[in-house]
């Protein structure tokens, strides 16, 4: 593998902006995280292309980062590619019919407002959510009843050394944090159906989502959202609470005292220190309850 190699070969030669050793901590919401050792920031379709072909020719790593909000990255750091989907990736248009197209790497918040500018009403259950719009649908980003899938009429992905194939919306498997679409694929836009309305009352709406978030979450400090999958019928903060982990501690990482499903950066926290927040919290929710939470947080560099 020769990450310098692909370094020199994509430097200056593609629409995208390459860097080598690109500090992790900046690039997630948790601000923890050592050195990717290649970093690219696309900017254009055949950018994106061209840089998957060298990784490939090269033999090196690489994953599709958004914001970094739902994502742990190693202490070591990541010792192959990060690709950054940004320039003509992040347009968003209004169609004459109630839909809206945006671009893998707009920001969620953006196409949120955007529906709110047009009177176009969806999109409230992302109200507040971080991230891009790639991550959004990666995840089915929303609440445990209501998510992004639902207002998806196409979704564009890249298959890399094949091509673009475009998913409607019925052949997603949309549910709870997860959809079907291939981890191996590149979600590159998405359409999304959503409904006219007045902006009144979706503001109303939104402005009320808001504040039951910002009354229930740690919005001030750094963390990576929820840490794990509500089960069945039940909340994860409420079975850590349960189990005495609510304020927990592990070097700089405390489980949140306002929600026990997330858990913070106090500040100087390392990747190591979330790791054993998250084992404490798990190894005593099935002691206690015998439920087996899925962890939620995607993580890079950790090797296994």
């Amino acid at each position: 593998m020769s990450v310098f190699n692909a370094y020199m070969t994509l430097s200056g030669a593609v629409d995208a902006t390459v860097t080598r050793d690109e500090r992790m901590a900046r690039r997630t919401s948790y601000r923890i995280g050592g050195p990717a050792a290649l970093f690219v920031a696309a900017h254009s379709y055949p950018a994106l292309v061209r840089t998957i072909q060298v990784l490939a020719a090269e033999g090196v790593d690489w994953v599709i980062l958004g914001k970094g909000s739902n994502l742990l990255v190693s202490d070591k750091g990541y010792d192959g590619c990060v690709i950054v989907l940004d320039g003509e990736f992040s347009r968003t248009s209004l169609g004459e019919d109630g839909t809206l197209t945006a671009g893998a790497g707009a920001l969620l918040s953006k196409v949120v407002n955007e529906a709110l500018k047009a009177g176009l009403s969806g999109l409230e259950p992302c109200v507040g959510i971080p991230g891009t719009v790639g991550g959004a649908l990666s995840m089915n980003a929303g609440t445990r009843r209501e998510w992004i899938g639902s207002v998806v009429r196409d979704v564009v992905v890249l298959r890399p050394g094949l091509g673009l194939h475009r998913y409607e919306a019925s052949e997603i498997e949309w549910g709870y944090r997860s959809t079907s679409i291939p981890g191996t694929e590149i979600i590159l836009e998405a359409t999304l159906e959503l409904a006219p309305s007045s902006r009144e009352a979706i503001a109303q709406d939104m402005e009320e989502r808001l504040r039951r978030r910002r009354e229930s979450q740690p919005l001030g400090v750094p963390s990576c959202g929820s840490v794990f999958r509500n089960p069945p019928d039940r909340s994860v903060g409420a079975l850590i609470e349960s189990c005495g982990l609510k304020g927990a501690r592990e070097g700089g990482a405390q489980v949140s005292e306002e929600h026990a499903n997330f858990i913070v950066n106090r500040g100087g926290a390392t990747a190591e220190d979330v790791i054993r927040l998250i084992g404490r919290a798990h190894e005593a929710v099935l002691a206690e309850h015998g439920v087996d939470l899925s962890c939620e947080v995607k993580l890079l560099g950790f090797g296994g």
